[in-house]
């Protein structure tokens, strides 16, 4: 789930940082620059782990600040497609399910990566709210029995997913008012196998 990655960053310290100790100072504009952030082709940066070298501070004509090149090692959340992690349900509706980790909160697991067969069905207690249900094997009239429905519900339960796939996306343009906030890595995640789902299923 968690890599070390090593960059290179050819990085500018502002006049007002140069004050402090060099590494000191080059650690806090890398914090500002990959903390929580998505790096493309590699994932989010969860840590700066260590700063293996600084060359350069060099001043370019008409620049008040040195620029360095820094080289790095970042601590990144990159999960492998294939691997089994266990995240809490944030929100569903009915093109599936929303997860999080704490940290990452893009992860969803689409309708059709449910266990099959699943329903968004009416909440028996509570007939204004809907949830995923899986209807899970067959009574010898052909109806489901209750003992074989198990729902999909509880905001913050535990769910273990597959990650199915991951994906970087392109920073738009322009985004309509009424879109989702940008997610410029995405995880797909899949239920749709023996123990996955809440854990709850399977205890």
């Amino acid at each position: 789930m968690f890599s070390l990655s090593l960059v290179e960053h050819t990085l500018r310290l502002p006049p007002h940082l140069l004050s402090l100790p060099l590494e000191k100072a080059v650690k806090h504009e890398l914090d500002e620059l990959f903390l929580d952030k998505v790096v493309p082709k590699l994932g989010l940066c969860v840590s700066v782990y260590e700063i293996k070298n600084i060359t350069g501070g060099f001043i370019f004509p008409g620049d008040g600040a040195p620029t360095y090149t820094v080289k790095c090692r970042l601590v990144i959340f990159r999960p492998f497609v294939g691997e089994i992690i266990d995240a809490k349900l944030k929100d569903y509706d009915e093109n599936g399910l929303r997860l999080s980790l704490g940290f990452f909160d893009d992860i969803y697991v689409p309708s059709i990566l449910l266990p099959s067969p699943s329903n968004f069905k009416p909440d028996p207690e509570n007939k204004n709210r809907r949830r995923w249900v899986w209807e899970y094997g067959d009574a010898n009239d052909g109806e489901q029995t209750s003992g074989d429905r198990f729902p999909i519900e509880e905001i913050g339960e535990t769910i273990r997913f597959r990650v199915q796939s991951i994906n970087y996306l392109s920073i738009p343009l322009e985004q309509p008012n009424n879109s989702k906030p940008f997610a410029p890595m995405v995880i797909t995640g899949s239920l749709d196998n023996d123990g996955l789902g809440p854990i709850s299923w399977w205890e």
